[in-house]
């Protein structure tokens, strides 16, 4: 150890930096973050399955372009099947829900089992579910409802804003548990 404070192999409070390494509560910090991405995006995928038609019109109208400038030059990218609309619903709402069971599961492996395989299984864990969401609200909604479809052009059926935030919160999390030290990479002889 360079110098510190330690507790059994866990380095408190460095001497250089005076910074808290506790892989514990970083493990912890990085459960409750997932968690809280887990149990948000399992609200959205139960509230699409149990009021299915709140979400179906948004995309509906999202997708047939209904409600933007109508610019011809756009125009021809719009879906009027039905049939497609909901298909594409359906998808999201699958995907949602794989995402939400990945988190859950994530949620559960950063507090259970001793540390070094746990936390990295975890982190594993988390990572799939919140690129999962960044794909869903980046590429989905942001890219493709917003660009291809030009949904940013409409003031009734218009997600950016929500999807720019899951997006960025899923970001951060991801992040955060990939740049907080944990105990299968915290050695209490490493400086920092």
């Amino acid at each position: 150890m360079v110098g510190g404070i330690q507790r059994e192999t866990e380095v408190i409070v460095t001497e250089r930096t005076g910074r808290i390494r506790s892989p514990r509560v970083h493990a912890m910090t990085s459960g409750v973050l997932t968690g809280t991405i887990a149990l948000y995006i399992t609200l959205v995928a139960f509230g699409n399955i149990t009021d299915f038609d709140s979400n179906q019109q948004f995309v509906r109208h999202v997708l047939a372009m209904d409600t933007t400038f109508k610019d011809e030059d756009l125009m021809w990218r719009a879906i009027d099947s039905t049939a497609l609309q909901d298909t594409a619903y359906v998808a999201i709402i699958a995907w949602e829900t794989l995402a939400a069971l990945v988190l859950l599961a994530a949620t559960a492996m950063w507090f259970a089992g001793p540390p070094g395989a746990r936390v990295r299984r975890a982190r594993q864990a988390s990572t799939v579910g919140l690129l999962m969401l960044m794909l869903l609200f980046g590429a989905g909604f942001i890219g493709i409802g917003g660009e291809w479809f030009a949904m940013w052009q409409s003031e009734k059926w218009n997600g950016l804003e929500a999807a720019t935030r899951v997006f960025m919160i899923s970001g951060i999390v991801l992040l955060l548990i990939h740049l907080l030290p944990s105990a299968e990479r915290t050695d209490p002889g490493s400086e920092d």
